[in-house]
């Protein structure tokens, strides 16, 4: 598996192998002691599935307390992921990245604590799972809106194209009023 640094260095691109034959593939999609050699001591204690349709956006969500680390991946279907860091103490507080991940690329992406995360459907139907280090917590969940324009960020919608939000995504709050990490 080859761990990549993203413009933000704590959020990492892994890119497992994949063993393809007749039958299909095979590839690793967790393995502790490779991230421990990363530098990345985590422990897993949550699983989750969504299904999406094309164009639907989900987050831009956190934990203010129980914080998540994430580590996310498509089964089927594409996404684009983004991560947001939260961080106030953080040189990259404020800036974002995105990658897609696709049952194609077979890529997941590493998000720490102290990040918000979202994505956004690019294909008609999306399996899209993450593993996380803390349990959900509503008690303790934030939301940014998706399309805060201090975030800027570059959502690959077609021209005229809105995303399917949820009514809670919808009510998300600015960046500038945002509840952060120190």
């Amino acid at each position: 598996m080859d761990l990549v640094p993203t413009r933000i260095p704590d959020v990492v691109l892994l890119k497992p192998r994949v063993f393809h034959d007749e039958r299909g593939y095979l590839l690793e999609s967790w393995n502790r002691s490779r991230f421990l050699e990363a530098g990345i001591a985590v422990e897993f204690v949550q699983d989750t599935h969504s299904h999406s349709r094309q164009w639907v956006l989900r987050g831009l969500h956190y934990q203010v307390q129980q914080a998540q680390g994430k580590l996310v991946r498509v089964s089927r279907g594409a996404v684009f992921d983004v991560a947001v860091d939260l961080r106030r103490s953080s040189p990259t507080f404020g800036a974002w990245v995105g990658t897609e991940l696709s049952e194609q690329n077979n890529h997941m992406l590493w998000i720490p604590p102290g990040f918000a995360h979202g994505f956004l459907a690019l294909t008609s139907s999306v399996d899209f799972m993450y593993k996380s280090t803390e349990r959900y917590a509503p008690e303790h969940e934030r939301l940014i809106v998706w399309n805060d324009p201090r975030l800027a960020i570059d959502w690959p919608l077609p021209p005229g194209t809105s995303p399917l939000v949820s009514a809670k995504d919808a009510r998300g709050s600015d960046f500038a009023s945002a509840e952060c990490f120190p």
